[in-house]
């Protein structure tokens, strides 16, 4: 019981942490005059939120496999594997974002407008993906079996 509500509650902070990464990014994402340091920041905020997304697998896997519930409740449950897909979407989402701004902090140029605003444009999608998660965990635990 104790392993199960510590991975409950470092599953839930990881996500609650992801997504203030992710509006940490959008809010860094509108400042007027991007630098050099903004770009150093913006790779370290997303550096961050890969770090914290693959924390957030690891914990859910464990959470599968050594929950309370035990993977076959998961397993043979299409809320789940519906809330799995969505995060595979936030993922494949969050791709672009990420080698953009990798290649904008090894340019020498600052990045235009235009592509600041396409990037707002994906972390929005994403961050409209990520809000249907926690619908799905509760529509799981209550009518997915």
């Amino acid at each position: 019981m104790l392993a199960d509500t510590l991975l409950a509650v470092a599953h839930h902070l990881l996500a609650f942490g992801l997504l203030a990464i992710l509006v940490a990014e959008l809010i860094l994402l509108a400042a007027a005059t991007p630098d050099a340091a903004w770009r150093v920041r913006l790779a370290r905020l997303d550096a961050g939120y890969g770090a914290v997304a693959g924390l957030l697998i690891a914990v859910g896997i464990g959470r599968l496999f050594w929950g309370a519930k035990g993977a076959a409740y998961f397993l043979e449950n299409p809320l789940f594997w519906a809330k799995m897909a969505v995060f595979a979407g936030v993922g494949l989402v969050s791709l672009a974002p990420t080698l953009a701004i990798l290649r904008w902090r090894r340019a020498t140029d600052l990045p235009a407008p235009a592509e600041v605003a396409k990037l707002r444009r994906l972390l929005w999608l994403e961050l409209a993906l990520f809000a249907a998660i926690p619908v799905l965990a509760a529509l799981m635990v209550r009518f997915g079996g």
